[in-house]
């Protein structure tokens, strides 16, 4: 009992409860990771679950990380090799490239990002209109999500516009599948597609995995649900954990149905519910309790705190976009003087990427360190780009966007026209680029000193392929970086500290591939997948700075902050004009809901009279979520004008002669 000994009657009641499928109702910071690793090391350390027959799923690498470290403290002294705690993305590429013969590729298939997958849709669409491009990208996203073929998608299109994005879909696929590659989507899709049509697949992964834990429950779709249903069978043996308060996905094919969903296929599903909240304060928890009831409940829930009433909830008015990023700013630096805080225990949150940079510039005015959410990933830095395509292609031959990239860079007098009819003969033969230069018909239709340089290029990559599969991961990219002179070709094209940068970037990437081989016991050709997934999950992360967060809400979603400024509370914003129009309000509701849950001891208000809107000044009113925050949001006496910007000026000359 004493594993169980700290969690509370219905945590321990979830982290026990094995005789059939559980739903976890989990509240905002209700200790949904406390129940998920404690039943790990229940099942493990007391019930004799071998670890290797227990899969926990999450969402995001991070989340996997923290999770298999405690899991791993709790069970101490026993043996957890095996255990399998990974994201949905993480799972299908077991799976796949396991089985990968049955979905018709060869186990060192190419996974390609979302600009890869770009680049083939503007192919396909013979443009480059990003905006047509990324709308058809979502399109073949949102099938793929719902497990739609392209042939299905053809059978059931609506209308002309629907078939001429079905039409791009099936050309899409059937470019992918020449490339021997598959994109984020297809790492569910396909094992999902797999384990239906496959009885001996479907026998062999249930036969392996007893238990299942899910986390986060409200963000899957179609796929990630019909993945889990093949995966546990008949037995059913999995606990779902997830919050219908939380969804906030919908716009990327999460399906919070999938919680209505789990009743109906499961008619024996046992329900338990987490309402203690450990997180934030009375005040706090009271407002989101009152703005969520507004939206219909499909599990009644009502979050509770012993942790004292707290400080007012306080709402900021401001005049427009630069006097909210200054009122803002003022009242951190005031309130981090008074309470003697950290810089990390701040966040600003808002609906849109394009609110921060106003804030950006009011910070930086301050001096005041910030860490941006979502901005460049490490792994979207072109010279990175550069050196995982060597990777990519050393891995997969067939994987032509890779051989694209990396046979121009850096120069070695391959050009356009050369690759045009490289292009030309492949097609032909129905061939990858690579397998086209050692063929016939190239030798007949490509100049001979055209093609020397192509034939010593793929002779080159060969090499490394061997070298790849046995020696160690950091050895031979660092020879491939020497090999290629990409040091020189980074100098010979930015200035001096523009290129040493970029250097360091590469150097930087280079040690940690030689240290996660060496501690994952992987070789090149393993690793150049795993990059693709973290390139796609989110990029590494390092321990969080002592700086201000400034994120998206979308972002910010699982974070926790003692003081959290959320700006922009504005009809037309949050809730967002978009989704009011859609019918997708409940949505935004949520979305105000997880911001409002990420304050532990504070939580400030801001909204405009009136906004920059291209080049005109537009009218904003305050969002309808103010009101629904209850009565005890404290509204300010009257609303901000010159009075107070000057009260706001003398407030910061005394705060910095105290400073001074």
């Amino acid at each position: 009992m004493s594993l169980l000994s700290a969690l509370n009657p219905p945590q321990r009641e979830a982290a026990k409860y094995l005789d059939g499928p559980l739903l976890v109702l989990a509240g905002a910071g209700s200790g949904k990771t406390r129940v998920i690793t404690h039943k790990i090391a229940y099942l493990i350390g007391e019930c004799g679950y071998k670890p290797g027959s227990i899969a926990a799923i999450t969402f995001t690498n991070k989340a996997a990380r923290e999770m298999a470290e405690r899991a791993t403290k709790l069970t101490q002294g026993v043996n957890t090799k095996g255990l399998i705690v990974t994201t949905f993305h993480s799972m299908g590429l077991r799976m796949l490239r396991e089985d990968a013969a049955f979905a018709g590729l060869k186990p060192s298939f190419s996974i390609l990002d979302a600009a890869d997958a770009a680049g083939i849709v503007s192919e396909i669409l013979k443009t480059t209109d990003k905006q047509e491009i990324r709308r058809a990208v979502s399109r073949i996203s949102l099938w793929k999500n719902e497990l739609t073929s392209p042939a299905i998608a053809l059978q059931t299109a609506e209308d002309d516009n629907a078939r001429v994005y079905a039409k791009i879909y099936d050309r899409y696929d059937a470019t992918l599948r020449a490339y021997q590659a598959v994109d984020f989507d297809d790492l569910i899709r396909l094992p999902a597609e797999l384990l239906d049509t496959h009885a001996e697949l479907r026998e062999k992964w249930q036969n392996r995995l007893r238990h299942i834990l899910v986390d986060e429950y409200q963000d899957t779709n179609v796929a990630q649900y019909r993945l889990l249903q093949k995966l546990t069978g008949v037995r059913a043996a999995f606990t779902a954990v997830g919050d219908d308060d939380q969804a906030i996905y919908g716009w990327r094919g999460a399906s919070a149905d999938n919680l209505r969903q789990l009743r109906e296929d499961y008619p024996h599903l046992h329900v338990v519910k987490l309402e203690q909240n450990y997180r934030s304060t009375v005040r706090i928890l009271k407002a989101a309790n009152s703005l969520i009831a507004n939206n219909p409940k499909l599990f009644e829930k009502r979050l509770w705190s012993d942790l004292g009433h707290g400080d007012p909830i306080q709402v900021l008015p401001t005049r427009d976009d630069e006097h909210e990023a200054e009122s803002v700013v003022m009242r951190l630096l005031s309130h981090k003087f008074q309470h003697r805080t950290e810089w990390r225990d701040y966040a600003i949150l808002y609906r849109g990427n394009y609110q921060a940079r106003v804030f950006e510039q009011a910070l930086r005015n301050e001096k005041v360190p910030y860490q941006l959410s979502g901005g460049q990933s490490f792994f979207d830095k072109s010279e990175i780009k550069d050196v995982i395509a060597y990777l990519r292609l050393i891995a997969n031959g067939d994987d032509d966007p890779a051989f694209i990239r990396a046979v121009t860079t850096p120069k070695r007098g391959i050009g356009a026209a050369t690759l045009e009819k490289l292009g030309q003969v492949a097609a032909t033969l129905h061939t990858s680029l690579f397998d086209a230069v050692f063929s016939a018909a190239a030798a007949a239709q490509i100049g001979e000193r055209q093609l020397a340089p192509l034939i010593e290029f793929c002779t080159f990559i060969n090499r490394f392929e061997a070298r790849a599969a046995r020696e160690p991961a950091g050895e031979v990219l660092n020879d491939l970086l020497k090999a290629i002179g990409y040091e020189n070709h980074l100098f010979d094209q930015d200035d001096q500290r523009a290129a040493q940068n970029r250097w360091d970037n590469v150097l930087e990437f280079a040690a940690w591939i030689a240290k996660k081989g060496e501690a994952d016991e992987k070789n090149l050709l393993q690793l150049t997948q795993t990059i693709a997934l973290i390139t796609l999950l989110e990029g590494r992360e390092d321990e969080a700075p002592n700086a201000v967060r400034l994120s998206t809400l979308h972002a910010a979603k699982g974070l926790e902050f003692s003081h959290v400024f959320l700006v922009g509370v504005e009809e037309n914003i949050l809730p967002h004009r978009d989704a009011v129009d859609e019918g997708r309000l409940e949505e935004e509701r949520r979305l105000m809901y997880v911001g409002v849950t990420r304050a532990k001891k504070s939580l400030t208000l801001s909204y405009c009279a009136r906004r920059k809107r291209a080049r005109e000044s537009v009218a904003c009113e305050p969002s309808r979520f103010i009101d629904e925050l209850g009565d005890d949001v404290r509204l300010p006496d009257r609303p901000a004008d010159a009075d107070s910007k000057a009260s706001g000026s003398d407030r910061l000359a005394a705060l910095r002669a105290m400073l001074g």
